[in-house]
């Protein structure tokens, strides 16, 4: 239960929020699935 807490933590630092999935990709931080974003930052 702790280690779940500690993720929970972890995503609101990253993204500022609770939505799933969060993705990040080198610095950026993508929150939910955008296809377009991640394409964009996989290229």
């Amino acid at each position: 239960m702790a280690q779940n807490q500690e993720k929970v933590q972890e995503m609101i630092q990253k993204s500022g929020q609770l939505g799933v999935p969060v993705i990040t990709i080198d610095s950026q931080t993508v929150v939910g699935f955008n296809q377009s974003k991640l394409d964009e930052l996989l290229i």
